[in-house]
């Protein structure tokens, strides 16, 4: 497929994902502090079957919001359903998945130096995204639902082995993004599996004249809590892109792990807040976790021996190395088969360009060694090592 269309359909299909994203996560997290700010009703509503109400006021208006315990005696005439956003949201990101990782398996999705063929990586990532979605609709569906403690550690547990297969399996970011995915799924398919058909019980109970199970209620609410949990990891994973630093090394792994355990901490500080309950310690713990991790994954400084910062390394050697496996990306006339622009904004023209860019330089070529992307244009050690002399020399003058 031309580039130049790749793009654009990237660009439409992530731009529809964002914004219905934005639709499903801005209602969730509305009705998880719906349900979590309901105060005891006054007897006359809660002679009408109400459990909880409350009152808000929003864009210059007062609104007053009632649950029932169950549901109403009459069905109402207009009855607004939230499961468009999840639906439409599931759709466009499987589209991205499927423009980015699986048409353009060879350049994100397949490792450097692997034999896997395209099919072969397709093939293992939709059955990653099927074993582990159907592994959590099957917990879920048994008694352990009830105990919510012991399914959330066995969950931990089976997603760490995931996180840990993906990795010996894919690119680090299509690691990461397949975990995305898996998630990202089971959020929609709680929806679909579960909420939805639950509300479908809830109102058939009623257009019957029936009196409606408790357990649907209950059950929706289950999925809607696990989903609440799971959003900020998933938001997390769908930048994670723009940050090799978490991904490009063999801690990778581990590290989504704790960063998703961050994500839930997080989202338990508000949930808290929604009933009044301040647990700083739950931010706190969250930030520390973090730092420990940026701490724990930092790169390695390349310290060089004295006689390699004796060597001399002259510009023109480094524009030959710029020229040969970094231009290809970053020139104002691209010529790699899929990145047709300058990533990043960097621009390699002259001597003074790569000056200018000297600390992205060393702090993505040298140290982190995540670029050239993949290793695309297959930069090598001796020449990773002129650079650092080179830099080295560079800063000494300066």
């Amino acid at each position: 497929m031309d580039p130049y269309i790749t793009d654009w359909l990237n660009l439409a299909i992530r731009f529809a994902h964002v914004i219905t994203g934005i639709a499903w996560i801005g209602a969730s997290f509305y009705f998880v502090w719906l349900d979590n700010h309901l105060e005891k009703p006054p007897e006359e509503k809660a002679e009408k079957g109400i459990s909880g109400d409350l009152w808000a006021i929003h864009g210059g208006g007062f609104y007053e919001v009632a649950k029932y315990k169950l549901a109403p005696p009459v069905m109402p005439t207009t009855l607004h359903w939230f499961k468009w956003e999840a639906y439409t949201t599931w759709i466009t990101g499987f589209f991205l998945l499927t423009l980015m990782f699986y048409v353009g398996a060879e350049t994100y999705l397949i490792p450097t130096g692997s034999d896997m063929t395209q099919m072969q990586a397709i093939a293992y990532g939709l059955g990653s995204i099927i074993v582990g979605v159907g592994t959590y609709e099957v917990l879920v569906r048994t008694k352990l639902k009830d105990h919510g403690l012991l399914l959330g550690i066995i969950l931990l547990v089976l997603g760490t082995a995931l996180s840990y297969g993906l990795m010996q399996v894919f690119s680090p970011r299509g690691a990461y993004m397949h975990m995305g995915a898996v998630m990202g799924t089971i959020m929609a398919g709680n929806v679909f599996f579960g909420i939805m058909p639950s509300q479908r019980a809830l109102v058939d109970a009623v257009e019957t004249g029936t009196t409606p199970d408790s357990k649907y209620g209950l059950n929706a609410k289950l999925r809607s809590t696990h989903n609440t949990y799971i959003t900020l990891p998933v938001i997390f994973i769908m930048i994670s892109n723009h940050y090799p630093m978490t991904f490009n090394h063999n801690a990778g792994w581990i590290v989504l792990i704790g960063l998703i355990l961050v994500g839930a901490a997080i989202r338990e500080y508000f949930v808290q807040r929604h009933f009044g309950k301040n647990k700083p310690g739950l931010i706190v713990g969250a930030l520390v976790a973090t730092v420990a991790i940026a701490i724990a994954i930092a790169p390695q400084k390349v310290e060089l021996s004295e006689e390699q910062k004796s060597q001399k390394v002259s510009i023109a050697e480094v524009q030959t190395i710029i020229e040969q496996r970094c231009s290809s990306c970053h020139s104002e006339s691209n010529t790699d088969d899929i990145f047709t622009t300058p990533q990043g904004g960097v621009v390699f023209t002259d001597a003074a360009s790569i000056e200018q860019w000297a600390p992205r330089i060393k702090a993505r070529v040298i140290d982190a060694k995540d670029m050239p992307f993949m290793n695309k244009t297959k930069m090598t050690e001796e020449e990773r090592l002129a650079l650092s002399i080179w830099l080295s020399a560079d800063k000494d003058k300066g």
